[in-house]
């Protein structure tokens, strides 16, 4: 809460349990568990793995964008290669280009053996804070 204030990480990352390891807009680093997090077939869904990374990439271009800005996501690709049963999964969030108005993203999702399990590039665009924009306590 720290750095979140008091908007914290977000009702759908809360949600699905993911945990901030590491947030800095260089590089960000977060797991997921796999239980609650699957499609029928027992496999991670997708949709957790574009989750999980989406969380990486905002935070890491809000933390970028600083107090003033605000990022808001624009373009997000992924390429799942395969996927996990059981344990965590894990974001690691890397930073592509930095820059004034857009900030690009590239989060690598592994197993806990290190196997990639999907690849995700997030753009984001960085706009000035909507005047009178707060964010309330939960």
């Amino acid at each position: 809460m720290e750095v979140f204030g008091y908007r914290g990480i977000g009702a759908l990352a809360e949600r699905m349990g993911i945990e901030f390891l590491e947030l800095t807009p260089e590089r960000s680093v977060a797991r997921m568990p796999v239980e609650g997090n699957t499609q029928p077939l027992g496999l991670v869904h997708g949709g957790a793995y574009v989750v999980l990374a989406e969380s990486l990439g905002s935070t890491a271009a809000n933390l970028h964008a600083g107090p003033t800005k605000v990022a808001v996501g624009i373009e997000i690709n992924a390429s799942h290669s395969r996927s996990a049963t059981e344990g965590w999964v894990t974001g690691v969030c890397t930073a592509i280009s930095l820059g004034r108005t857009l900030v690009t993203h590239e989060i690598a999702i592994s197993d806990e053996q290190g196997r990639r399990l999907s690849t995700v590039r997030m753009t984001n665009f960085i706009k000035d804070r909507p005047e009178g924009q707060v964010f309330e306590p939960r």
